[in-house]
């Protein structure tokens, strides 16, 4: 209060007072502002917003924000205090970074999605009027945008798009498999299953197929790209239920499939360029004349091309040819135990990429056909099917030449004695075994070994079943080499001697109990005779029964002093090994005590980790060994049946 009276004011070393009723300091402009900054505007206030404030701020519509965001990879953020950067609500609110944000206003794009509203607005009206030549002309001058200089903005480089890679061929075979729909543009199905067979085309022919896994919900493959993994899964061929997706946002998935698109384009055309292959891919001569002798049968001309190689059957053709080969540079050898190591890593690759070198397989008509032609193919086999299922075959199956024929029927009704007859999974197994495993565990009809998931590392500690263990001798070269079906007949065997030796068991116990009963009869005319001796044996027992210190005074009060010597003492040796891990559990406690308070909770979480994992190996370990007895029982009821 100004004006005749005393105002109290605080300055920068404290208060002062003004008799006179003026301010006698210098105002200070920093912590004026200071003072007088409201609140919620620095801080999470300003560096989050809200999504309603950011489509006011874009100024377009809901749905055109959410393609916009999919398109350039712009996702909700989670602030670590929500209260504050809802500005002090509590509710329930999606939030983006105001830097994103600021970012999508200066996209190019905008401007087209406002240009497609008032494209959309003027052929409504065109239609009502029943303008139909100006709405011809409307449709032929629609807006369209590219996404190229995206796709360089989000990966700079190409091993950027290499390792963002799964995503894309999982949602593109997706959607290959999609009928056209209201909701799934048909155009979208014919551009991905385009890009997904040259794709495959690719991989077939740089052979860079490492694991394929059959899971429920589909097939899982993993391959190789300039030294990065990329692993995506293939769902089944079965029919699609639009009635079972209902709850499915197929524009949503739309908006995804429309970027991994142009991108999966871009990532093509760098992979065939890098192998000297033709992009878009094209056959060789000798594909093409096969081509033209079938395409007047299966499909139209300009369907044949997109067919024959949807069939993987055909080889590629290269940009430049070479016919004389390339002598092999002679480097030198130093003697170095990482190069070997290298050396002997790559020799191993090579030798797996040839694992199917030489294999003429054929693929009958019951069996999924492009899983099973894609695997062996990338492994530098040959395959072929019966004509009337599809272009591409190239060989019949009379063919005497042909080695390994997959069925997935019990009994085959034709059958050649030059070429062995197995289940599909042998082709799989195989490729995660990285060697061709015995065709005797998978005749038709077998009951198959467990297909194991290669994509599972076992630990020290972890549960190992014993099909693993043996495949991993058979890669060490340890193994006999005995099939499936021959341990199941050592094992067949073996109960047989155990029931055998059972027999001879029961058979010695009957004939122990005969000489019993034998002796008690003796036993019963000597009863008296043996009296004095029982009382004797009481004695000695109650002698026995007394405790050892007792006994041990007993003996030196009945000793005379004339025979009580000492006896040089014995040595008692400790078992090293034993003394070793008794010294490392000494260790191990004392270092446990000395963990300080902060780190023991942590070590504690990591024990109990380890605890829990011993405890679900051990009950896998006990669940197999219950499983094998079952499966003993029940062979060994049978076999007693049929007997």
């Amino acid at each position: 209060q100004l004006g005749g009276q005393s105002v109290k004011v605080k300055s920068e070393r404290g208060w002062k007072i003004s008799p006179r009723g003026f301010w006698t300091g210098v105002l200070n402009p920093a912590k004026m502002g200071r003072l007088m900054q409201k609140k919620y505007e620095s801080g999470a206030a300003t560096a989050y917003i809200t999504r309603n404030r950011a489509i006011n701020y874009l100024q377009i519509s809901l749905p055109d924000f959410r393609r916009l965001c999919i398109l350039k990879g712009v996702y909700p953020r989670e602030p670590k205090n929500k209260k504050k950067a809802n500005k002090g609500s509590t509710a329930p609110r999606t939030f983006y970074l105001m830097k994103d944000i600021q970012y999508l206003s200066h996209e190019p794009i905008i401007n087209k999605f406002r240009e497609f509203k008032v494209f959309v607005r003027k052929l409504k009206k065109a239609f009502a009027k029943a303008e139909h030549g100006r709405a011809q002309t409307l449709q032929e001058n629609k807006p369209v945008y590219k996404l190229d200089h995206i796709v360089k903005e989000r990966y700079p480089t190409f091993v950027d798009a290499l390792r963002d890679l799964d995503d894309s061929l999982c949602l593109v075979f997706l959607f290959a498999t999609f009928p056209q729909t209201k909701n799934i543009p048909g155009d979208f199905v014919r551009r991905c299953r385009h890009l997904s067979v040259e794709f495959m085309n690719f991989i077939v022919a740089a052979r860079a197929l490492r694991k394929v896994f059959l899971s429920i919900k589909g097939i899982y493959y993993q391959v190789e790209l300039q030294g990065q993994e990329v692993t995506w899964l293939v769902p089944y061929s079965f029919g699609f239920n639009a009635k079972t997706c209902s709850d499915v946002d197929f524009r949503i998935m739309a908006h995804f499939v429309e970027f991994y698109i142009t991108m999966l384009g871009f990532v093509n055309f760098k992979l065939y360029t890098s192998l000297g292959l033709h992009y878009p891919p094209k056959l060789t001569f000798e594909a093409k004349v096969k081509d033209d002798d079938e395409k007047n049968a299966y499909c139209l001309e300009s369907e044949a091309t997109g067919e024959r190689l949807a069939a993987l059957s055909a080889s590629l053709a290269s940009v430049v040819t070479q016919n004389v080969e390339e002598e092999e540079v002679e480097l030198d050898e130093f003697e170095d135990s990482r190069a070997q190591e290298a050396r002997q890593e790559e020799e191993k690759q090579k030798a797996f990429q040839k694992l199917f070198n030489g294999l003429k397989v054929f693929v009958s008509r019951e069996v999924p056909r492009e899983p099973v032609v894609f695997t062996i193919r990338s492994f530098g086999g040959e395959a072929s099917w019966d004509k009337s299922v599809a272009m591409g075959a190239t060989f019949d199956e009379s063919d005497e030449t042909i080695t390994h024929q997959i069925v997935d029927r019990p009994n085959p009704e034709r059958q050649y004695l030059s070429r062995y007859y197995v289940q599909p999974q042998w082709l799989f197994d195989c490729v995660n075994a990285r060697m061709l495993l015995p065709v005797e565990d998978y005749f038709p009809g077998v009951v198959l070994p467990p297909h194991l998931s290669p994509f599972v590392e076992y630990k020290e500690g972890d549960y190992v079943p014993p099909e693993k263990e043996t495949l991993l001798r058979r890669q060490q070269g340890l193994d006999t080499g005995a099939t499936a079906s021959e341990e199941a007949e050592v094992s067949e065997e073996e109960e047989e001697e155990d029931v055998e030796e059972e027999k001879e068991d029961e058979d010695d116990e009957m004939e122990d109990e005969d000489e019993e009963e034998e002796e008690l009869q003796d036993e019963d005319g000597e009863e008296e005779a043996d009296e004095e001796d029982k009382e004797d044996d009481d004695e000695e027992e109650r002698a026995v029964k007394r405790t050892p210190v007792k006994r041990k005074q007993d003996e030196v009060q009945d000793t005379p002093p004339s025979s009580i010597k000492v006896k040089e003492g014995k040595l008692d040796y400790e078992d090293p090994s034993s003394k070793l891990s008794r010294e490392e559990w000494e260790a191990r406690k004392l270092a446990i005590m000395m963990i300080p308070k902060k780190r023991k909770r942590l070590f504690e979480k990591l024990s109990k980790r380890e605890r829990r994992k011993k405890h679900e190996a051990r009950t896998l370990q006990a669940k197999r060994e219950e499983f094998e007895k079952s499966q003993k029982a029940k062979k060994k009821k049978q076999r007693l049946s049929n007997d």
